[in-house]
This record gives structure tokens, sequence and C-alpha cells, in this order.
């Protein structure tokens, strides 16, 4: 794959694409009587050498069992660093998160799709249903052997047809899923397919461990959450917390595992 700056990429953007900055100033508002809170945080890379990979997910764990009220966890992939037998060790360690944790398969989780569903309890492309009106769609966008990849549509198509009466639907995939980041794929069918689903409330990626915003196709909005593990991208570890109101309004921020701080903040 080449590799352009990201610099170069946001100069290709076309008409229906558009790039929030890193941090928003607006103010932050917070739902009333909140419904739905999860967080999600991405790019651990278990087991990579030369990495504090034990003390970044202690601190993650650490950080999301401080949260009130969190419904569901999703480690959005690259959940171990490339070797298979690691996999039953991270699977271990997530079990100290206090809620129901959730993942998908990364470029660097090189098993097979069984090993991932025995291991993991869930298979790599996975969906349900939180509080009968919310849905969560868990999308594959690799293979054992690490290719960045497009992700099934058929699936896709089939799940949020299913998921077309409920209220909102949130999107977890690990490979950006346009070439509008460095290290994404161009799968313009699939940004189409998000667009006509109106109760897609927002797609959640990771792999860019050096892009935390948000950008936007048609009025859906896809959001990073930089990394928590690894040797590069962000100087600081955080993860992205996702609440709703009974009223239906969202919002959306990233926070340093270190200490909490918001790093940004988006209304849905």
């Amino acid at each position: 794959m080449q590799r352009r700056s990201f610099i170069q990429k946001i100069s290709l953007f076309s008409a229906p694409l558009l790039v929030s900055p890193t941090i928003n100033f607006g103010k932050l508002a917070f739902p009333n009587s909140p419904q739905l809170k999860f967080i999600t945080a991405s790019d651990g890379h278990w087991g990579q050498p030369n990495t504090d990979y034990e003390g970044s997910h202690r601190q993650l764990i650490e950080a999301v069992n401080r949260e009130k009220d969190v419904d569901f966890v999703v480690l959005n992939g690259d959940l171990i660093h490339d070797i298979p037998s690691l996999l039953p060790e991270v699977r271990n360690i997530y079990n100290q998160f206090q809620v129901p944790f959730y993942v998908t398969r990364g470029n660097h989780d090189r098993v097979d799709e069984e090993t991932f569903k025995n291991v993991m309890g869930q298979s790599t492309n996975f969906s349900f249903v939180v509080k009968k009106d919310f849905g969560v769609v868990l999308l594959d966008s690799s293979n054992q052997e690490g290719k960045y990849l497009c992700v099934n549509l058929n699936k896709v198509q089939s799940t949020l047809e299913q998921f077309a009466n409920l209220a909102q639907v949130f999107i977890f995939v690990h490979i950006s899923q346009n070439d509008w980041t460095r290290y994404g794929v161009e799968c313009p069918e699939f940004l189409h397919l998000i667009a006509s689903f109106p109760n897609v409330k927002a797609t959640f990626h990771g792999h860019d461990h050096d892009v935390d915003g948000m950008m936007v196709y048609k009025k859906k909005p896809f959001f990073w959450s930089g990394h928590f593990g690894g040797s590069w991208g962000n100087p600081f570890s955080c993860y992205r917390v996702c609440e709703v109101g009974s009223d239906g309004k969202a919002i959306t921020y990233l926070k340093t595992v270190k200490d909490g701080t918001i790093l940004n903040s988006h209304n849905l």
C-alpha cells in the first residue's frame, strides 16, 4: 500500500468529506438522563516488543473501571501484536474489565476466524442490541495475513436492515474504510451504505495511532480514538466515551488514560 502523508490526503478531499479539528472548543453538552454509555479504545498491541504493553493495559482497565454507568467496552482492533498465541493472554487481561467487553479484529490480530471466535467468544463480524433501542455492529477489516480489507458489504447491509427499527446504531471497524487517513483503504460502497441508513449514529475506527478526531461523509460522523498501546502515534494514551440521553441526544469525547483529561468532544 502506498502510504501518502496525511496532509496530501486532506488536499484530495471531495465535497462530501469534511474534517473537524482535533480539538473541539465547543461547550460539552452532556445528555440529560443518560440512557446509554459505552467506551471504545484501540491498538493495545499486547506483546509488542520494547513496549510496556502490560502497563498500558493495566492503566486503561483501571481508567475504564473508574468510569460510572458504563454499559460496555469495545476494543477496536490490534488486540495483540502478530503472534497468535498471545490472543488467549489478552483475553484473560480483558476479564479485568468490570463491564462487558467486545472486540474487532485488526491487522495485527493474525489469527483465523475460527480461532478468534473460540478465544474471544464472538465472531469477527458480530452484532447485538443493547437496552432494546441501540444496535452495535462490529466489523472485520483484516484477515490472518494482516491485509487491509474492505468490510463484507452483504453482512453490513443485512445487519443494518435487521436494525432498521432501532433508535440508533453504532458501528466499529478497525481500519478506516476511506483513504482519508494514511493507513485507510478506499471502500466507497461502505460509505454510501452507511449514509443510506438514517439511524446509523456514528462509526468508530482504530488503526491510525496518530488520529483522534472526527471526519464526516454525507452528515455521517466517523471517529478515531488514537491508541492506548503500541510503539508509535500520539504522545498520550486515550480512549473515547459515548453517551446517549433519553431524548436521543448524544455526545462523544476523548479522554486521556493517565488522568482523564478531555481532549476533544463532539455532539452527535
